[in-house]
């Protein structure tokens, strides 16, 4: 089988976007692909975290990652700082890679503009996710349009080690899923969902409790009209409601707008937020089944001892093509 690598910050709570935009998506690779999930906490401290506040964070989203239906049979989850051939491996595409490359990273110029002064990991942080995907000898790496730039910037660093050295990574192909709807901020529906939003009604998170879930659907921003109907453009708010409608239930938003034909926002809006609340309830369950039981910890060191047997083989290779480490003589 195709090898499928997905790695994920443990760097705020996850929102309803995130769980409809990728996480969903994940059960559903690992019948037909070898899938390696990883927490990528080195990537989080590219910028200030509180220490102790990650440590809860990652344990969270790894028991997050299961409660979604991650199969630790069928797929390989684990802790990136947990394995640490992977900031090896980092070093040495760091080596491979150019400075002028780094610098015209996107993510790079967002997050150091207006900065006095800006961590070298930010600047750094391409060819370590570099080494996250090339380590497992990755076929295939799901992400978004925002990390596309990432995934070629590693191809290049794959092919140029190839060429350079000895032919030993495999070159990565993206797969953007096709675009389903966009979930966006409560508050202001023309911009994405973010779970850094300062603004709490922004924002619907996986965990948060039924009664908050209702309190912001019943507050989101609308219009004056009381139509429930698709208009993005003149209608984003009641739009974004009914995408999130459509995600958790299956159903199409031609027949949700049938549905609410000749109702208001009120009726549709105390529904939605029911049809949200059933869909994070098992999700909700199992997690915090998996938080604080000892199996969370068995899985996660079985995964990490996994990750290593694979990534320490690569990393071997990688070495070796290099020229480093000690030349044993024959006896």
């Amino acid at each position: 089988m195709s090898t499928i690598f997905s790695g994920i910050q443990p760097s705020g709570s996850l929102t309803i976007g995130n769980y409809l935009g990728a996480l969903r998506r994940f059960p559903k690779l690992q019948d037909d692909y070898n899938c390696y999930f990883c927490i990528v906490d080195e990537h989080a401290i590219t910028v200030p975290q509180d220490r102790l506040k990650l440590r809860n964070q990652i344990r969270s989203l790894a028991a997050l990652y299961l409660a979604v239906g991650i199969d630790p049979k069928k797929s390989t989850l684990f802790i990136q700082s947990e394995v640490p051939a992977h900031t090896q491996m980092a070093w040495i595409l760091q080596c491979v890679a150019y400075v002028g490359e780094l610098e015209r990273m996107t993510q790079y110029k967002d997050k150091s503009a207006g900065k006095d002064g800006v961590s070298a990991g930010l600047l750094t942080y391409p060819p370590l996710m570099a080494a996250d995907i090339l380590l497992y000898s990755t076929n295939v790496v799901p992400v978004g349009e925002d990390q596309k730039q990432h995934i070629e910037l590693t191809r290049n660093l794959a092919e140029r080690f190839n060429n350079k050295y000895n032919d030993i990574l495999t070159v990565p192909e993206p797969h953007i899923p096709e675009q389903g709807a966009r979930i966006m901020s409560l508050q202001e529906p023309t911009s994405k969902m973010s779970k850094s939003d300062e603004n709490q009604k922004a924002t619907i998170y996986i965990l948060d409790e039924p009664k908050q879930i209702e309190k912001k659907i019943k507050s989101a921003v609308t219009d004056s009209e009381g139509v429930v109907e698709y208009d993005k453009e003149n209608k984003p708010g009641i739009t974004n409601l009914l995408n999130i409608y459509s995600g958790f239930s299956g159903e199409s938003v031609e027949e949700i707008t049938q549905k609410y034909e000749g109702k208001g926002y009120g009726e549709f809006k105390q529904d939605l937020a029911h049809v949200v609340i059933d869909g994070l309830e098992p999700i909700q369950k199992r997690y915090y089944e998996l938080y604080e039981s000892e199996k969370l910890d068995t899985i996660l060191d079985e995964g990490s001892d996994h990750a290593s047997f694979v990534a320490n083989k690569m990393l071997k290779k990688a070495k070796k093509a290099m020229g480093l480490g000690r030349v044993h003589l024959k006896r």
